[in-house]
């Protein structure tokens, strides 16, 4: 008896201790895990880190570069080039550059339901409203510069925030907060501050043209930016490129017709690509980059990447436009763009509550 109690006692110390020495291993091979998570969340993090400060920094260039390039593309102030032309070969990259998203994904993932070009006329048959509104607002957008210089271009085009922001609540119902209308209006006021001329008769140095035109662009803009929203959250499964694709595909029929109604004569005479230039080029390949870069920004950042670019895009334009252009940075327009960007901030935080 008293043999078998020292033998339990034995076999209960070596059971005791071997389930310390598991314990032991399993708490080292937990923290080894730890570890390795904790490294591997880092890496990751970086990843993201990294991706995101780069698209950024692409949206803030092509952003403040956007206004600076089409006033830049003029000759004795008048564009030598055929802006439909233009507007064509913009909607042309950016078909292409959804077919080649598409071809990749179709090698990767193979051809899905969700991801196939083919598409019922249902589907198809609401793109052309937003592609013509687009069409109208694109071509305003080379003629405005007769009354604004880029920087004031850079500080109206916020404007279309409120448009959009006034369209999603009649088209969408979606509710707009307190902080966001209060929003509204510091950006009308900002706007209003930063073409303040004291050094003229004129109050504003944007004429009532200018105004005009870049109001119907901010409607133009907000209302083909909801209607394609609305579009797109329809299915919400189907691929993004493939619905760009489509937009872009009668863009480019839209842009077509305009070639032939106003400058089908310059055309035919003088060739397509008449008056190009580098700067041209860099033009074109600037507002196509753009659409793919805002597309960057909703998948793998967020708002805030937006309000940031925005704000740093309107100063950016125009300390270049002083080198470039002689503009003159006055006080008015420095108070207006800080009352802006703090609008737009301002918009951003009120989505959030």
């Amino acid at each position: 008896m008293e043999y078998r109690k020292l033998k339990d006692q034995e076999d209960d110390e070596e059971a005791a201790v071997g389930g310390d020495a598991i314990e032991s291993l399993r708490g080292k091979a937990h923290s080894l895990t730890n570890v390795a998570a904790l490294g591997g969340g880092t890496a990751i993090e970086r990843s993201k880190w990294k991706r995101k400060s780069f698209v950024t920094f692409a949206l803030t260039v092509l952003t403040s570069s956007q206004a600076i390039l089409i006033v830049w593309s003029k000759r004795a102030g008048k564009y030598e080039y055929s802006v439909t032309t233009a507007n064509f070969m913009v909607e042309t990259l950016k078909c292409a550059l959804s077919v080649a998203a598409l071809s990749s994904i179709w090698r990767n993932e193979g051809v899905t339901e969700d991801n196939r070009l083919s598409s019922t006329l249902n589907e198809v048959i609401v793109y052309p409203i937003p592609a013509a509104l687009y069409l109208v607002k694109n071509l305003l957008q080379y003629y405005i510069f007769a009354y604004v210089d880029a920087p004031g271009y850079q500080i109206l085009k916020n404007l279309n925030i409120i448009s959009t922001g006034v369209l999603y609540r009649i088209i969408l119902k979606k509710k707009l907060s307190e902080i966001q209308w209060a929003a509204f209006i510091l950006l009308c006021a900002g706007c209003t501050t930063a073409q303040l001329n004291s050094n003229s008769d004129h109050v504003l140095q944007t004429p009532f043209q200018g105004w005009m035109m870049a109001i119907v662009m901010a409607l133009l803009s907000g209302f083909a930016g909801v209607y394609t929203e609305a579009i797109i959250k329809k299915r919400p499964l189907r691929n993004i490129n493939v619905q760009n694709f489509w937009l872009y595909v009668f863009g480019m029929v839209f842009n077509a017709i305009a070639i032939l109604v106003q400058d089908f004569d310059a055309v035919m005479n003088k060739g397509f690509f008449h008056g190009y230039t580098i700067i041209t080029v860099l033009m074109i390949l600037n507002h196509a980059l753009s659409g793919i870069a805002v597309s960057m920004v909703m998948k793998y950042a967020d708002n805030i990447v937006k309000v940031y670019s925005t704000s740093v895009a309107m100063l950016l334009t125009a300390v270049v436009s002083v080198f470039l252009f002689g503009f003159n940075l006055s006080l008015a327009f420095f108070l207006g763009s800080t009352v802006v960007s703090v609008s737009v901030y301002l918009h951003s935080a009120g989505k959030l509550r």
